[in-house]
């Protein structure tokens, strides 16, 4: 009896860091090929508007079926369907890297690959959302997402760079690389000891027909509107989410108005990327301090400011500098936000629940560039800048409110 448990939290922890290399993987993987597809796509011959189009195609393909994967991944499939997406990944990269290396690829084989890729993992991520609930121990778990953030955080810097110096020394070598990148993730899942069926809720079958299904579908939703803590989950992310995208298009029309050229731009993304990785690993540490309920509303109000001040200047190390800090706030609150969603729903609903609130956050960090091209085009390019900052101060009184503070202590979640 005595060396059950520690043979259990050794068993997790090796699985926790299973689940975090396959995310590794999977995000500079996705994130090489990802910021040289249109480069590869304008260089075949095809114009900005196809790119734009597969871009959104893909991404629209995504949000649709990620509710309706959750379904059957709550129900036990949760290791299969991710072992299944990682491979068909991993096959549809290949495949595209492999068309490169023979010459120059018909447009619809590479939109049929991209599409498969992320339609592939689109039910990766839908499986993978409460994994974590089921091989980490609930006060572990700040930690583990603190972690995971990081290396979404980290894929954005190595990836793009990966992804840029593979390509000048040949144009199959990202995609190439993202194929690998999905072999790692499915080893490492493969690799996983923990048993990732979530238990049944007590009193709840499985829906027949098409009717229980969609009922089934709907779960998350229906727990979504019942719970107050989920409900400012997705009010939070959501909000934050469109303005940091709306502030990075931003940037980019105030620093090319200002003649400032790609290295500029680059730096900007890379200060930000590198800030967001330093609020994701202190995370955990600044939560266990300080208090959910104060670092949620404490960095809400704290963003409001640096926003607005973007609006003010004009240089690229100023920008670096401000849109660094919102980068390196965001994290604090939001793993936060995410471990008290994760403590809150049921295993057997993680995947749903977790749809529903990344088809929020993706569906309206969708909108956030042409609302910025819109208010840069008409108004001014400090528009998009103020515009956020109205809505971040909106989004602070309504996190100060007595009744919000209360949803993230734990008697108040629900």
């Amino acid at each position: 009896m005595s060396t059950a448990q520690p043979s259990h939290h050794r068993s997790g922890t090796r699985d926790v860091r299973l689940l975090w290399w396959a995310s590794a993987a999977d995000g500079v993987g996705t994130q090489a090929s990802g910021a040289v597809l249109p480069l590869l796509l304008l260089g075949l011959g095809h114009s900005p508007q196809v790119v734009g189009l597969i871009a959104g195609v893909s991404t629209a393909a995504g949000l649709l079926l990620g509710p309706l994967v959750a379904v059957p991944v709550d129900r036990g499939a949760r290791k299969r369907v991710m072992l299944g997406s990682a491979t068909v990944s991993a096959l549809a990269m290949g495949g595209v890297a492999l068309a490169l290396t023979t010459g120059s690829p018909p447009l619809a084989l590479i939109l049929a690959a991209v599409l498969v890729e992320r339609v592939a993992t689109a039910c990766f991520e839908a499986a993978a959302r409460g994994t974590l609930a089921l091989i980490c121990p609930e006060p572990e778990q700040p930690r583990a997402i603190g972690r995971l953030a990081a290396a979404d955080q980290g894929a954005l810097i190595v990836g793009p760079a990966l992804g840029g110096v593979l390509y000048q020394a040949a144009r199959a070598l990202p995609f190439l690389a993202d194929a690998l990148s999905y072999v790692v993730s499915a080893l490492c899942v493969r690799a996983m000891r923990a048993d990732l069926t979530a238990p049944a809720p007590r009193g709840r079958g499985k829906g027949e027909g098409r009717e229980g299904f969609l009922r089934e579908a709907a779960g998350g939703l229906e727990l979504v509107r019942s719970s107050r803590l989920l409900r400012l989950v997705l009010v939070w992310s959501a909000t934050v989410n469109v303005v940091v995208v709306a502030l990075y298009f931003g940037a980019v029309f105030a620093l090319q108005r200002g003649g400032h050229g790609g290295a500029a731009l680059g730096a900007v993304l890379a200060a930000s990327g590198a800030a967001g990785l330093a609020g994701s690993l202190a995370a955990p540490r600044v939560a266990k301090r300080f208090g959910a309920a104060r670092v949620v509303t404490g960095v809400t109000w704290l963003l409001v400011p640096l926003t607005a001040a973007l609006a003010t200047v004009a240089g690229a190390w100023a920008y670096g500098v401000l849109f660094g800090l919102v980068c390196l706030l965001m994290p604090l609150a939001s793993v936060v936000l995410q471990a008290r969603a994760l403590q809150v729903t049921a295993p057997a609903l993680q995947a749903r629940t977790g749809a529903v609130l990344a088809t929020a956050v993706t569906g309206g960090a969708s909108l956030a560039p042409v609302l910025a091209g819109a208010l840069a085009d008409r108004v001014s390019t400090a528009a998009p800048a103020i515009v956020c900052g109205a809505a971040l101060a909106l989004l602070a009184v309504h996190t100060s409110r007595r009744a919000v503070r209360g949803a993230l202590r734990p008697e108040g979640a629900v």
